[in-house]
């Protein structure tokens, strides 16, 4: 084969390119310490980048914004429910200050003083919210827990399921001593006798009702209060409705609270169905279920809002109604589980509903407990006030000292009454706060186990970005070192092969002749 000069320069140029085609693919990956800059150069590689790019990019979505943004929410519920136990637990040892039997007045405006403080902060944790996202309401994380205002015109048509476990015995007291001012009020105003009485009740979750579903108006109303019975079967009790117990004292008529017998009786201003001494055996006898349907106009700063616990609707606006569903047509809880994805194929639920640990009885109770106190309080003042009354010299006359003694004998009555109804209300309480706190004690121990969870996968989440990684590094970088090597190879051939050419470029035909 004739080899010209021709084909010597144009191979001598072709291998001149080569060589700088090699220095400056080298040179780009001195510059980036990739392996390929296009994916022409090397499709396997480009091909195996794409995989594993897209694999670390889900990996870091779970690792670096889900996993943290989980562990931030559990954090803010965890810190929640420790203020609320805490609090339950402050209350509680109030209940045991109380239930002690041995208060002096000082003692009674200590505790009532600490339970007035502990009544604004029971619900105020359930506010709790993480980036602006409540924790504790389910998928209304753009709602709060309670009412952060008064709102006298907000109207709900509430429902409430009780069994006849939820019957509990409770004690009225009437007939209250009007401490006598003057002389003539101590020598010719009646003088009241205290009275008492236990029945068997059961206590909706808010109070100052407008009234029950079938009720017909009086006066007083009457309501039938339904319920089914453990064979299915519909039954009912006949319940008179009063406005207040006042009002329900004064229709006694005689001094003391009074049923009709198999009857019930329903107080709007304290939200309760107050069940006679036979009505209520039989509803035990029955195994009665109710479902109980009221409406309440007005509710107060700090209550809590009835659509995360019942079945309820807003009727504030009756063209415009809200219906809230908390049970399915089962009577089961509709869960609203808030999940985050934590991995792949792996869901972990974060949040915790109010309903679950902020029980609407809670608040209930510290009122029913302030009340009491309250009582006993203002009992004990009338015994001191007539004591005092006794030693002033205007009613120094026999007359006066022996009415006088009337009339203590009564206030003392009251305040034995009290202090009765108080010791023994915090002893029953001191149960009920400590299934609460069993409650919240649970919802922590949930939260926990969620939040160890959490942290054996963010560890696997952690040990998967760095394998990731690796192989991500091992299929487009390179070495700098060997990337300097190759380099200083290529820029000695290429360096090289312009001297060659330089030799070969002097040689010409004039050189033969």
């Amino acid at each position: 084969m004739r080899i010209t000069n021709n084909i010597i320069l144009h191979n001598t140029s072709s291998n001149i390119n080569g060589n700088k085609v090699n220095v400056d693919k080298l040179n780009q990956q001195m510059s980036s310490q990739k392996k390929i800059q296009r994916p022409s150069e090397d499709p396997v590689v480009a091909i195996r980048a794409l995989r594993l790019r897209s694999n670390l990019s889900e990996i870091e979505q779970y690792y670096e914004r889900n996993i943290p943004d989980a562990e931030s929410w559990l954090e803010v519920t965890e810190t929640a429910l420790y203020n609320m136990k805490n609090i339950l637990k402050d209350i509680r040892t109030q209940c045991e200050y109380g239930a002690s039997g041995q208060l002096k007045t000082e003692d009674r405006e200590t505790i009532l003083n600490a339970l007035e403080k502990l009544r604004a902060q029971v619900y105020a944790e359930g506010n709790a919210d993480y980036a602006g996202r409540t924790v504790f309401t389910g998928y209304r994380t753009n709602k709060k827990l309670t009412f952060m205002g008064n709102e006298a015109d907000t109207k709900y048509e509430i429902t409430q399921k009780f069994t006849y476990s939820n019957l509990e015995e409770h004690r009225y007291y009437g007939n209250e001593v009007n401490v006598p001012q003057t002389e003539n009020d101590i020598l010719n105003n009646p003088i009241e006798d205290p009275t008492d009485a236990a029945f068997e009740r059961i206590r909706l979750a808010y109070g100052e009702i407008d009234s029950l579903a079938g009720e017909v108006a009086g006066p007083p109303a009457t309501v039938d209060i339904a319920y089914t019975d453990k064979t299915g079967a519909g039954k009912t009790v006949s319940a008179t409705v009063y406005d207040t117990y006042e009002d329900w004292l004064a229709a006694s008529g005689n001094g003391t609270y009074e049923i009709a017998d198999g009857e019930a009786v329903v107080i709007r201003n304290s939200g309760e169905i107050i069940f006679s001494t036979s009505a209520a055996a039989t509803i035990k006898n029955d195994e009665a279920q109710f479902e109980i349907e009221y409406t309440k106009t007005g509710f107060d700063k700090g209550e809590v809002r009835p659509e995360y616990y019942y079945d309820c609707k807003n009727v504030t606006d009756p063209a415009k109604p809200l219906e809230y569903r908390q049970f399915d047509d089962d009577g089961n809880r509709i869960y609203q589980d808030i999940e985050y994805v934590v991995a792949a194929n792996q869901t972990l639920t974060v949040n915790t509903l109010a309903a679950d640990v902020f029980d609407t009885s809670i608040g209930r109770d510290v009122d029913e407990m302030i009340d009491a106190v309250k009582r006993a309080k203002d009992a004990n003042q009338k015994v001191d006030d007539i004591k005092k009354m006794m030693g002033m010299e205007e009613y120094a006359s026999d007359e006066c000292q022996a009415k006088l003694e009337d009339w203590l004998a009564a206030a003392q009555k009251e305040a034995d009454y009290a202090d009765d109804n108080l010791q023994k209300l915090y002893n029953t309480y001191i149960g009920n706060f400590d299934g609460y706190m069993e409650k919240v004690i649970s919802a922590q121990t949930d939260v926990g186990s969620k939040g160890q969870s959490l942290d054996l996968t963010k560890n696997r989440m952690a040990n998967q970005q760095t394998t990731m990684e690796g192989l991500m590094s091992q299929n487009e970088d390179r070495e700098l070192s060997d990337i300097i090597i190759d380099y200083t190879s290529a820029f000695s051939a290429y360096q090289a092969s312009l001297q060659a050419a330089s030799k070969v470029n002097q040689v010409t035909l004039l050189s033969y002749l």
